[in-house]
Formats: C-alpha cells, structure tokens, sequence
C-alpha cells in the first residue's frame, strides 16, 4: 500500500488530492512542524479501522467474567494494625 506524506500547508492548499487519494485507499499522512499530526483515510478504511478495535478489545464485563472462580478463598495475613490517630481536627501532615 502506497503511502504519501504532506506537510500541513501542502495539505491545505491541494486538499482534494489528499481526499482524492485517501478515498483511493491510499493514507495520507500530514505533518506539522516536522512532526507525524493526522492521517486522512476514506471513510471505508476508517469503518474497518474502528470494526477491529472494537472486536479486538473485550468489554469489562467479559473481563469481569474471565476472573478465576476457585471460591475466593485466600490465605489471611498476620499483619498488626497499625495506629490511628481519629481525634477531631487532627494532622492530615
């Protein structure tokens, strides 16, 4: 896949051909002070772009669904509490 690279005023001034070749399923990225800024794909590109993210990452209750189901049952730690001070007005420093 043939790609092109613009600077931004070169993007602006010839905008329809940067369409014209993203619409050719060509990307066209645009930079910015020498630096990558935006690519421009056609909307189908984009469609497929988003279609992919989207079955690629689970959702969170797919997630929630995946935790391991021993019975949750954890060892207990014999840690001593430590001291708290819940006097009113007292030192958050």
């Amino acid at each position: 896949m043939r790609t092109t690279q613009w600077q931004l005023q070169d993007a602006k001034a010839r905008f329809s051909e940067v369409v014209e070749a993203a619409m050719r399923g060509e990307p066209q990225h645009i930079t910015r002070r020498g630096k990558d800024a935006v690519v421009a794909l056609s909307e189908q590109a984009f469609e497929a772009l988003q279609h992919s993210a989207q079955a690629a990452a689970p959702c969170f209750v797919a997630h929630l669904l995946a935790v391991p189901k021993d019975g949750g049952v954890f060892d207990r730690l014999s840690v001593a509490p430590r001291e708290v001070d819940l006097e009113w007005g007292a030192s958050l420093c």
